[in-house]
């Protein structure tokens, strides 16, 4: 007997990631980014919310942090293009270590790269299937 697939998936909506400096990780991803603390169990671990993403940080516990990452890189939507250069300007202007400038893809969707403290390459899109509003908010 062959199973049917599920509902839809809602979206890819939680990502975890060690890190060595989890002040300064929250302070990327709250300060900067404006993520909220959603949840903090105890000093090496907090959950951070977008309205409609949830972001956990976890202090790497191991020897050592010497080893290959395997993740790509994340990324964050925006709503309107215009927005990809305000939010590429603000966070180089904070000093943010940036990847690419702003650049529009072949298939509409413009982004730039920048990288948080624990040097994951996070990706800022408007990517016109999902921005603007298409996705649920909970703002």
């Amino acid at each position: 007997m062959t199973s049917k697939r599920p509902a839809a998936l809602g979206g890819l909506r939680h990502v975890a990631l060690f890190v060595n400096d989890l002040p300064a990780c929250e302070h990327f991803y709250v300060d900067l980014l404006g993520m909220a603390v959603e949840w903090r169990p105890d000093a090496d671990n907090v959950y951070l919310c977008s309205g409609c993403d949830n972001l956990a940080l976890h202090r790497w516990q191991g020897e050592s942090f010497a080893r290959p990452q395997r993740l790509d890189h994340i990324g964050f939507i925006i709503d309107r293009m215009d927005e990809v250069d305000q939010w590429f300007t603000f966070l180089k202007d904070q000093g943010v270590t940036m990847k690419s400038e702003p650049r529009t893809h072949r298939d509409g969707a413009r982004s730039f790269y920048c990288l948080d403290p624990e040097a994951v390459v996070v990706q800022f899109i408007w990517h016109p299937p999902i921005s603007g509003g298409r996705f649920i908010r909970n703002d």
